[in-house]
């Protein structure tokens, strides 16, 4: 199920990531391109090593003096990080983030306002969906892309869709001056490459959300940015703007990696601006869909949106994980005419972008997935044991 899924520009990228080792438990690692390196002696956790002046600094020197000894090979790492392959008694990557908050920004693209839009129109009802969706670009257009958020022309069209009974919620985190920001997911509950993603069982609409993350220390400084999939209940946002957390937080509905590129010299948030992501669903019935989401189509600058998200009113001291949204909202018909995409238990999804590389996860229902068990606690027993608490 996993390809390479490493960036193309690997010479040049600084990554780190935890790697569960069976007897030790969570171990913090930097990645290169044949082997796996151990960071304990740097930092006990990744929040920790984000809080260092000058990580990727401290990262690559740890790498280059020999400090880090070698754990694993990468490529045996990667292949066992599979879900569905795994030895037990073998090491495997998981979500790179661990005592992190897990927050998300929502209706950062206008595609995907326009498909709020809809989704609340429709009440969560897939079948209505290509007829209301007609409906709200007759009356709202698809040219909102220029309308700067919380600016004087987005009040001016407010007042116009109010006029004319079309305002909605989802436009007004749209192009207001106030982000969304949610939480998505709890500290140490996120999925990592390989491992299954989970739905609803109950959901009938649902979607994948291919977006960059954002790695934020507890100072507010964006210090690294991986992959993530903010597995999403359409039809559950859509009956209730009341249901986000059903819609957005189940067992393993929160996938992030494969790792963290952290900014240096190759790479920064001038580089995030410009990733485009790709987005692959492919179903066991022989079923394909391909979408792409880019950054530089986004709404609010990604910085404005970690400010939004942390400051005076928003302390998180273990920093964050910051999911920046997505312009893909899947319309492709699956099932039959005018009923759109949603998910089937077996679909491998692969998001993508050649500086941060691919996650890959297999969907299945939140039932069925592997239950979440290990937590701050179980982390801080095995920290202790090996005595890297502090």
């Amino acid at each position: 199920m996993l390809p390479n899924t490493l960036p193309t520009d690997m010479h040049q990228a600084l990554l780190i990531g935890r790697l569960w080792v069976p007897s030790l438990g969570p171990v913090l690692v930097a990645i290169a391109q044949d082997a796996v390196f151990d960071l304990s002696e740097l930092a006990a956790t990744c929040s920790d090593l984000l809080e260092l002046p000058q990580a990727a600094e401290r990262v690559s020197e740890c790498m280059r003096t020999g400090q880090a000894p070698r754990l694993a090979s990468t490529a045996d790492a990667m292949a066992n990080s599979d879900e569905s392959k795994r030895q037990a008694d073998q090491p495997w990557f998981m979500a790179p983030c661990d005592l992190q908050a897990i927050k998300a920004a929502g209706v950062t693209f206008v595609a995907s306002m326009l498909e709020r839009v809809i989704e609340e129109q429709a009440r969560g009802d897939a079948s209505r969906a290509e007829a209301v969706r007609q409906a709200v670009v007759a009356v709202i257009g698809d040219n909102l892309r220029s309308v700067k958020p919380g600016s004087p022309e987005s009040g001016k069209l407010k007042e116009v869709l109010l006029a004319q009974g079309m305002w909605s919620q989802y436009l007004e985190v749209g192009i207001g001056p106030d982000a969304e920001i949610f939480t998505k997911a709890q500290p140490m509950s996120a999925v990592g490459p390989g491992a299954s993603v989970g739905i609803h069982p109950g959901s009938q609409w649902n979607n994948p959300e291919p977006e960059i993350v954002l790695a934020v220390n507890s100072r507010g400084q964006v210090v690294g940015a991986t992959l993530g999939n903010d597995v999403n209940l359409r039809d559950f946002e859509g009956r209730s703007a009341l249901l986000l957390g059903k819609a957005k937080d189940n067992n393993a509905s929160c996938a992030i990696g494969p790792f963290i590129r952290l900014f240096d010299d190759h790479f920064g948030i001038a580089d995030v601006r410009q990733c485009d992501l790709s987005l692959k669903v492919h179903g066991p019935e022989g079923f394909v869909m391909q979408g792409s989401s880019s950054l530089s189509q986004i709404s609010r600058d990604p910085l404005d949106l970690v400010g939004q998200a942390m400051g005076q009113y928003h302390q998180y001291p273990d920093g964050m994980m910051l999911f920046l949204g997505t312009m893909f909202a899947p319309t492709q018909d699956r099932h039959g005419p005018g009923q759109g995409f949603t998910h089937v238990v077996g679909d491998v999804v692969s998001v993508s972008t050649p500086q941060l590389g691919t996650l890959v996860n297999q969907v299945t229902t939140s039932d069925q997935a592997k239950p979440w068990v290990y937590g701050v606690g179980a982390l801080m027993r095995d920290l202790a044991k090996r005595q890297l608490l502090v």
